[in-house]
């Protein structure tokens, strides 16, 4: 199933790059990647829900991947946030599944938007420091960048050590882009990790737009993530109790992409539940 591209819109007119799967009249399901990735994280995901009959749409986030980066350097929790309202009202009302930093955007954005549904992705209102921590020392490790995709791979498998290190290397560079010095950096703004989502970080500012969630909503935690604990987890169902939780066994933070399989097989009886099945007579533009 191939990809089909479409420009979206943010909240500041930042122009957002996007693909999408599945018949355009099917329920929009909104894919936001975590801080540092890009909307290619999310392939596999996306084709599973298009075949269970949704229209997913992949979106990079402002600074990330091809989407144009902020010129006032705006890369706040609150930024991100208008960018997911601006896309969901685009998109005539979207399921959002959000990773990490497009969990927490999501989380902000939910009681603004046409959102009909919430999936939250290893992200809670209560995040481990010291998970956080490793993830900003890896993402400022390497400023210099790489001079191959096997010396990024190296650099990843340290990183993610309970994951294979992949021997086909082209989804790699999809998240790098190549300097004019012809060295490879992360496919994002630098000054993202300088102006970057502070907020979010704030467990009190981020139990209170917790608090005003009322669309359906799932939680998907990793089991062996060191971002969001069991105790994080329970805290977030307590301000959300309307809230279910999925915890997947043999995960890390980056969920999907540790145990895609038991991750998108929730996410799609989820949303079919909250949703139901495409209903064939609702008229939709695309994207």
């Amino acid at each position: 199933m191939k990809a089909e591209h479409v420009a979206l819109t943010g909240g500041s007119g930042l122009a957002l790059a996007a693909d999408a799967w599945g018949a355009p009249a099917s329920p929009r399901v909104l894919l936001l990647h975590g801080g540092g990735q890009t909307r290619h994280s999310w392939g596999a995901t996306a084709r599973a829900l298009a075949a269970a009959g949704f229209r997913a749409v992949s979106c990079d986030l402002r600074g990330h991947g091809d989407s144009h980066w902020a010129p006032d350097r705006d890369y706040s929790i609150e930024a991100f946030a208008d960018d997911v309202v601006a896309v969901c009202r685009r998109l005539d009302g979207a399921a959002v599944v959000g990773a990490s930093l497009g969990g927490m955007a999501a989380m902000v954005a939910a009681d603004r938007g046409p959102m009909s549904a919430l999936v939250l992705v290893d992200v809670a209102a209560h995040l481990e420091a010291e998970g956080v921590e490793r993830i900003v020392a890896f993402m400022t490790g390497r400023p210099e960048g790489f001079s191959s995709l096997d010396e990024a791979a190296d650099a990843i498998a340290g990183y993610l050590p309970h994951r294979p290190r992949p021997t086909d290397l082209s989804g790699l560079a999809k998240n790098l882009r190549v300097g004019a010095d012809g060295r490879y950096r992360w496919h994002w703004d630098p000054a993202f990790m300088a102006n970057g989502p502070r907020a979010s970080r704030d467990p009190e500012y981020m139990e209170g737009r917790a608090r005003l969630i009322g669309c359906p909503t799932l939680l998907v935690r990793g089991r062996m993530s060191d971002i969001l604990s069991e105790e994080g987890a329970r805290r977030f169902l307590g301000l959300v109790p309307h809230a279910e939780y999925v915890d997947v066994s043999g995960a890390g933070h980056m969920v999907a992409g540790d145990r895609n399989d038991a991750f998108t097989d929730a996410v799609v009886s989820f949303l079919r539940r909250v949703l139901g099945p495409d209903p064939g007579g609702t008229s939709r533009t695309a994207p």
